[in-house]
């Protein structure tokens, strides 16, 4: 075995051995905790998911979108978004627009579309005919034709309603965590695991 074989082999082991020095001093910290440490530990993990969830809720109000933070999941918005993007909405009170991106669901269906607005028809009211409401057409910047076949059946348009928001920001490549995660179920649940095992264990 040469020099470089061996200096390979023994960084390679270093993140193993720090990953289970970790895990045994955390075993420890749990062992010689008393109960009412562990329960202020259990108090700070659920003091950091409530957290998340306000901070969630919280946008949901101020975007007025169902999800104000969406991930590409497929490369038809290329090169204006790429697999992985994260994506930040708003929905508003402000009609929809030709040449607008936004992000909708299907009815019956699970998984949200990020598409580009093509065509906009007005509903008109049975009265005055003032709109109330509209119509979208969409289409992916990097296919060929438009969702009309993504739709669901006889349907030609995305309903207003069916729109979670429009596009307002991006962050590229970050999302790819997430669609790693929704791909490989184990390692979300590893990663969750241990982002719990870790808060428990710490102690100040």
């Amino acid at each position: 075995m040469c020099i470089r074989d061996r200096v390979s082999t023994q960084s390679t082991g270093i993140p193993r051995i720090v990953t289970m020095d970790a895990l045994t001093l955390g075993l420890g910290n749990l062992r010689r905790m008393d109960k009412r440490v562990l329960f202020s530990q259990m108090l700070n993990l659920s003091m950091i998911v409530f957290s998340a969830l306000m901070i969630w809720k919280s946008l949901m109000w101020f975007t007025e979108a169902e999800s104000p933070v969406v991930v590409v999941l497929s490369g038809s918005m290329e090169p204006l978004f790429f697999r992985g993007d994260i994506l930040f909405l708003n929905r508003g009170k402000e009609p929809f627009r030709t040449g607008e991106v936004c992000v909708f669901k299907i009815t019956g269906r699970d998984i949200p579309i990020v598409h580009r607005i093509i065509k906009v028809h007005e509903r008109p009211a049975l009265g005055d005919g003032s709109p109330i409401g509209q119509d979208l057409l969409t289409k992916g910047d990097n296919n060929n034709l438009d969702d009309r076949s993504l739709y669901n059946e006889d349907q030609l348009w995305v309903a207003d309603h069916e729109v979670i928001g429009r596009t307002v920001g991006y962050l590229p490549y970050l999302g790819m965590v997430t669609i790693i995660m929704n791909d490989y179920p184990m390692v979300k649940y590893i990663t969750v695991g241990l982002m719990g095992f870790f808060v428990l264990s710490t102690v100040e």
